[in-house]
């Protein structure tokens, strides 16, 4: 169950940063909406990191949580925020992925 914790905590980092872009873009009372969306968000994932630890060592936790966020963030970045997708980008996401995934087998 601590690995489906972290997974949501990485997803809710990812929305924290989805709902800082569109404040970004956003104005006035819109804008606060989107920011208060990302601070709940924010607190989201910090809860649901500290549930995962309760048997994820603290190293493997944070490297997967950060993994997951750097990784959606960027895709949401791209799909969302219409960021430039080239190929070096695509090769060192690919390669996050690849060390996210090699984190949790040799997890305990």
């Amino acid at each position: 169950m601590q690995w489906w914790w972290l997974v949501l905590a990485g997803l809710a980092e990812v929305a924290f940063v989805f709902c800082l872009g569109k404040a970004r873009l956003a104005v006035g009372a819109e804008a606060a909406g989107w920011y208060a969306a990302s601070a709940g968000c924010g607190g989201l994932s910090f809860y649901l990191l500290h549930l995962s630890l309760a048997h994820i060592p603290l190293g493997t936790a944070y490297a997967v949580w950060t993994g997951i966020g750097a990784v959606g963030s960027a895709v949401v970045g791209i799909v969302a925020f219409g960021d430039p997708l080239t190929g070096p980008r695509l090769f060192f996401l690919a390669t996050s992925i690849g060390s996210v995934l090699g984190l949790k087998a040799m997890a305990p």
